[in-house]
């Protein structure tokens, strides 16, 4: 099971962990700079030994940035959004990449699950009640927003039954 798909607890109701998908492993990104960089340790060493260095520090700030754009995506996957449905609320709680939490609570009888599709195939998903509402899950694809919206539709109605 993904951390993307939801978990039904039989006391506790709808529970679900919506995090970034990050194709690469810790490892994956170690094994991919060390090939980045003795290429470019190499070619630099090829530039050097013709006489061109300026060429070699290039290399190696191209080395730099393609690190600093890897370790600023690894940052932003540290994000994930918490949706729990009960038969008393739904609270969908933000979790941004340096730790800061918010948290949207809203009624299950009220909220509904919104998904706007474009032509193009993209899509929104949002919870709005009363008058509010909430953009969340957007760094899922469409189609993990589809099955999402799906899975919270069914976890909403079971809510509402809950009570009678």
């Amino acid at each position: 099971m993904t951390d993307n798909e939801p978990l039904t607890q039989p006391d506790s109701g709808f529970h679900a962990i919506l995090t970034p998908y990050r194709s690469l492993s810790p490892t994956g990104f170690l094994i991919l700079m060390t090939l980045i960089g003795g290429f470019s340790f190499a070619l630099g060493m090829m530039f050097l030994m013709m006489g061109a260095w300026p060429i070699f520090g290039f290399l190696g700030l191209d080395v730099l940035l393609v690190y600093i754009a890897f370790r600023l995506n690894y940052r932003s996957g540290r994000a994930f959004e918490l949706v729990d449905v009960t038969r008393d609320q739904v609270l969908v709680t933000r979790v941004h990449p340096d730790g800061r939490r918010e948290e949207f609570e809203f009624n299950p009888f009220w909220a509904r699950v919104l998904l706007k599709e474009w032509p193009n195939g993209r899509t929104e998903l949002r919870l709005v009640a009363q008058g509010r509402e909430l953009l969340f899950g957007q760094f899922l694809t469409d189609d993990e927003r589809r099955d999402f919206a799906s899975a919270l539709k069914g976890a909403l109605i079971e809510a509402r039954g809950a009570r009678i």
